[in-house]
């Protein structure tokens, strides 16, 4: 399986929406492709994310969402990898890993201070995967507010 990663640009969101779609699924979201196609461009159109999809053979079988914020101590751009997800049928093919990479070299690119990433405490697996590609799991600084 070869694999490669490019950023896309709004006018192909509607190729990869499935993605995001089946994404949000593994979340507990009920399936909504139209709107999962409608945030990605939103996002895309506004400048306020940027999506990586990984490849085989020509095939999206995974992507990446970065969304920009800052350090203020550190007087510098940060990245937060809020979304990752491989379809099922390339998992264990190193599609994260390439993703994980394809983050890591963007935020070297653009002078960012760190990256940031998400993931729901009882994704054991991605974690793992995380993890074995140099990610620490950050221990201080953890509150939230639904609103």
């Amino acid at each position: 399986m070869s694999i490669t990663v490019k950023k896309i640009g709004e006018t192909e969101v509607d190729s990869i929406a499935f993605l995001f779609d089946e994404y949000r699924q593994f979340y507990k979201q009920p399936p909504d492709i139209s709107s999962a196609a409608s945030f990605l461009k939103d996002r895309l159109s506004r400048n306020e994310s940027l999506v990586f999809i990984a490849y085989a053979d020509d095939i999206p079988v995974g992507f990446m969402q970065l969304y920009p914020i800052f350090s203020s101590v550190g007087l510098k751009r940060a990245w937060l990898l809020n979304d990752l997800y491989v379809a099922a049928n390339a998992r264990k093919h190193g599609v994260g890993k390439l993703l994980l990479e394809e983050a890591k070299q963007f935020g070297k690119e653009t002078g960012s201070r760190w990256l940031l990433l998400q993931t729901g405490a009882d994704n054991t697996t991605a974690q793992s995967v995380y993890e074995k590609n140099g990610w620490v799991r950050e221990t201080d600084f953890f509150y939230r507010m639904d609103l």
